[in-house]
């Protein structure tokens, strides 16, 4: 039996909750949980917000553990290595997609925390190919945010091909948008950060934002006019895109990873004569989480991180849910 922690209703506090996950699987490995990132999809999960959650639902998709046994095909991972898993649990292998290494994007794809249980638990199981290895220069207690929020912001920068030399802004400086400055910073771009809180001016500026622009001030966003080649949206409320889109260089770019849920209120013309994109992605396959991790212990990047215990999991829900949280809640073994 499995010992987790579950919600048993629709935005329910989580309680103590036992299952039997059956015989393990050629293709899995088990994981010895020692801590679990909190990320708003399980929020949003919790809440049955997508419509997809089926309860009891234990949340938990920015693992970080020990892998305690493994499946009978599985060969390249073994027991005693501390591995990562974050928002995919498995793949097909076999549509094209996968085989085009975008595992990400398989429409067969598993969610950890969707038909199955998740991390917030002391165990978890997942098909080994969506499980990667934690390089030495990472810390583990820290590591869980990689996997999901981490991955959200670094997964652009591999897919459209950045250059040090670009210029790019981060739209909301928070659990996703801190990260996003640390990495574009290291990967030698000139940085922008977008926010509407005089308080992380000088925090942006540490996390590695050459520029700082008040995003709430008109003025300051028609002085950027035609700067940027990529801005990258974390936010999930709507926002003048327009007066972003007008930020853009030719050729640029606004991009998504914030799941804001209205649709986008944008004028084609600025996107038509400047050859402007609007676009979006998920979380990366596992090789472009093996380079983020790679380039994260290389760069000594490390998501700021507040820490509660399981058994505080209903705190750290609550804390995650205030806004206040600053900027990534981990759950960890005492």
């Amino acid at each position: 039996m499995i010992k987790a922690y579950a919600a048993m209703s629709q935005g329910g506090k989580l309680e103590a909750f036992e299952y039997d996950p059956g015989p393990l699987h050629a293709d899995e490995v088990e994981i010895d949980v020692e801590s679990c990132g909190i990320c708003h999809s399980d929020l949003s999960m919790l809440d049955n917000e997508w419509g997809m959650t089926e309860y009891p639902f234990v949340p938990g998709h920015e693992v970080v553990g020990i892998i305690k046994q493994v499946g009978k095909n599985v060969t390249q991972l073994e027991v005693g290595q501390r591995v990562g898993l974050g928002w995919h649990a498995g793949y097909c292998s076999t549509c094209h997609t996968c085989q085009s290494g975008d595992h990400n994007l398989c429409s067969s794809a598993s969610m950890t925390i969707a038909g199955r249980h998740g991390g917030f638990a002391e165990q978890v199981r997942a098909q080994a190919d969506a499980v990667v290895a934690i390089p030495d220069g990472v810390n583990p207690e820290s590591a869980g945010p990689l996997f999901c929020g981490g991955i959200t912001v670094f997964n652009p920068l591999v897919q459209f091909d950045i250059k040090p030399t670009s210029k790019v802004g981060v739209i909301g400086i928070g659990g996703l948008g801190h990260l996003a400055l640390q990495f574009l910073n290291a990967w030698g771009c000139e940085v922008t950060a977008f926010t509407s809180s005089e308080r992380k001016v000088a925090e942006a500026k540490e996390m590695g934002a050459h520029h700082v622009l008040n995003s709430s001030n008109p003025d300051e966003l028609e002085a950027a006019a035609g700067k940027f080649d990529l801005i990258i949206s974390t936010v999930n409320v709507k926002l003048d895109w327009n007066a972003y889109v007008q930020t853009l260089a030719p050729k640029g770019r606004l991009h998504f990873v914030g799941a804001t849920l209205e649709p986008l209120d944008l004028g084609v013309f600025p996107l038509i004569l400047g050859q402007r994109s609007v676009s979006g992605s998920p979380v990366g396959s596992p090789a472009t989480i093996k380079t983020m991790l790679d380039f994260t212990a290389l760069h000594n990047i490390e998501p700021v991180t507040e820490y509660f215990s399981f058994d505080q999991v209903n705190e750290a829900i609550d804390r995650l849910r205030s806004g206040n949280a600053h900027y990534r809640i981990v759950l960890k073994r005492d």
